[in-house]
C-alpha cells in the first residue's frame, strides 16, 4: 500500500514520461495526453490504498492510464491524418505531432520481455497514425503487449478480460497494423540525410521550387491538418508550392529545426501580419526514404510551438 506522499511524488517523477507517451499513442494528441496523465496520477493517489503488491507500481499505473484513455476515447472521435480520410466528415479530430524533447526525458525503464517495438520506434508518426485505425480496446492490447511488453495474463488483468479475448484482440490488431504500416521512416541521420535537410531549409527560405521538388519522392504525400486537402505525387505538390511560394502566397518563410515522433521536423514561420518578423505557423514532420522526402506533414498548430521549445516569433 502506498501511503507516503513523498514516495508517491517520486513514483510520479519516475513514470510520468513513459505514461505521457503511452497516452499519446492511445489518443493521438499530445495535449490530450497531458490531461490524461494528470488524471492518471489523480486516480492513482485516490486509489493508492487498493494497490496490490502482486503487481509492480509501474504496471498498476499503466492500468490506470489505459483505462482512463479508454474512457476518454469512448467520448471522442479517433484522430487521423487527411490522407486517411476518403471523405472529410463535418467534424474530424486530427492527429498531433509529439515533441522528441519529451522522449528525451523518458526514464531508462526496460520494457517487458514481450515487447517487439522500441519506445522511439513506436512513436513514429506512421505507427501512431496506424494505431488510430484500431478499436480503442485493440489499441490498448497491442500497446500493452508489443510496446510495454506485458504478457497475456497481465494484459487480461489490466483490462478485466480473459486471456482468450486478449489474444484474439492482439492478433486482429497486429493484422490491421500491418495493413497501414506501409512505410518505415529513416531513423539515423547520416551525412547524406543531413545534407538533404540542409538543402530543404535553403529551398524553403529561398523559394527555390525546382530544388525543392528534386528532393521529393515520386509518390510523395503532403498534408497540412487541420486543412482536409492533401496532395499526392510530385506534380500535385509542385502545383501547390508554386502558389504558396508565389506572389499570392503567404511567404516568405523561415524554418527552425526540431524533432518530432523520432523523425526530422521543423518549426515553420511565415511573415507576421504586422510585418514585424516571422510568426509561428506549422510543425513540419518529414519522413525520409531512399535519400528523398516521402511524406511531409505540416501541422498548422502554432499552439504546439511551446511544447517543442520553439519561440512564437522570429
Amino acid at each position: 500500500m502506498i501511503v507516503d506522499q513523498l514516495a508517491f511524488e517520486d513514483l510520479v517523477r519516475t513514470h510520468r514520461g513513459e505514461l505521457h507517451v503511452h497516452c499519446y499513442r492511445m489518443l493521438g494528441s499530445v495535449l490530450d495526453a497531458e490531461d490524461l496523465v494528470q488524471e492518471t496520477f489523480l486516480r492513482g493517489w485516490r486509489s493508492r490504498a487498493t494497490f496490490q503488491a502482486q503487481a509492480s507500481e509501474r504496471t498498476w499505473l499503466y492500468r490506470i492510464a489505459t483505462n482512463a484513455c479508454l474512457s476518454a476515447l469512448a467520448r471522442r472521435p479517433r484522430r487521423l491524418l487527411p490522407e486517411d480520410l476518403g471523405e472529410t466528415p463535418p467534424e474530424v479530430a486530427w492527429l498531433e505531432p509529439y515533441p522528441d524533447r519529451l522522449l528525451n526525458d523518458l526514464a531508462d525503464t526496460a520494457p517487458g520481455p514481450e515487447a517487439v517495438y522500441e519506445q522511439r520506434e513506436a512513436t513514429e508518426l506512421a505507427f501512431v497514425a496506424a494505431l488510430q485505425h484500431l478499436s480503442p480496446r485493440q489499441r490498448a492490447v497491442l500497446l500493452m503487449r508489443d510496446v510495454v511488453g506485458l504478457d497475456v495474463a497481465e494484459v487480461a488483468a489490466q483490462l478485466e478480460s480473459s486471456r482468450e479475448a486478449v489474444s484474439s484482440a492482439h492478433q486482429r490488431a497486429r493484422a490491421t497494423l500491418r495493413q497501414h504500416l506501409e512505410r518505415t521512416p529513416s531513423r539515423n541521420l547520416n551525412a547524406a540525410k543531413r545534407d538533404l535537410l540542409e538543402r530543404y531549409v535553403v529551398a524553403w527560405e529561398s523559394a527555390d521550387l525546382d530544388a525543392f521538388v528534386d528532393m521529393l519522392a515520386n509518390d510523395v504525400v503532403l498534408s497540412m491538418p487541420p486543412m482536409p486537402e492533401w496532395f499526392a505525387g510530385r506534380a500535385a505538390v509542385r502545383g501547390f508550392f508554386a502558389w504558396a511560394w508565389g506572389p499570392a502566397g503567404p511567404g516568405p518563410f523561415r524554418l527552425l529545426e526540431t524533432r518530432a515522433n523520432a523523425q526530422p521536423a521543423f518549426g515553420l514561420y511565415g511573415r507576421a501580419p504586422d510585418g514585424d518578423g516571422y510568426a509561428s505557423q506549422a510543425i513540419q514532420v518529414l519522413t525520409l526514404e531512399g535519400g528523398r522526402i516521402a511524406r511531409l506533414h505540416g501541422f498548422v498548430r502554432p499552439d504546439l510551438f511551446a511544447l517543442f521549445g520553439l519561440p512564437a516569433r522570429l
